[in-house]
C-alpha cells in the first residue's frame, strides 16, 4: 500500500492519500506561524486504521517542519505518542523560553 501525502495550506492540513485514490485517508490539522508548527488533530479513516496511514503523516509533517526550521508543538495525542516513539523527531519540540522569576 503506498500511501501519499501532502501539505494542503489553505486547509490547513496534511492530507493522505492511498494507493492513488481520491478519497482521502487521513489528515493532520495544523496551525503554522513563522517559528512553530502546532498539530492539533489527527484523524485516519476506519477502513486505514493500522495500516501506516498516521505514521505516514506523522513522519512527512514532522520532515517538513524539520526542512522549514520550524519548532514542533504537539497537542494532538497522536503527534506526541508518534514522537515519543520517534526519539529522533524530539528535537523538533518546541521549549517555552520563559522562565519565571521570584
Amino acid at each position: 500500500m503506498a500511501v501519499d501525502v501532502i501539505d494542503v495550506p489553505e486547509a490547513k492540513r496534511y492530507e493522505a492519500r492511498v494507493d492513488g485514490k481520491d478519497e482521502i485517508a487521513g489528515v493532520a490539522e495544523y496551525i503554522r506561524t513563522a517559528e512553530l508548527v502546532a498539530f492539533v488533530h489527527t484523524e485516519v479513516g476506519p477502513a486505514y486504521e493500522g495500516r501506516g496511514v498516521g505514521s505516514a503523516l506523522a513522519r512527512t509533517a514532522l520532515d517538513e517542519a524539520r526542512a522549514a526550521k520550524l519548532r514542533v508543538l504537539a497537542t494532538c495525542p497522536f503527534f506526541a505518542m508518534w514522537i515519543a516513539r520517534h526519539p529522533e523527531y524530539e528535537d523538533l519540540l518546541y521549549q517555552s523560553r520563559s522562565r519565571v522569576s521570584d
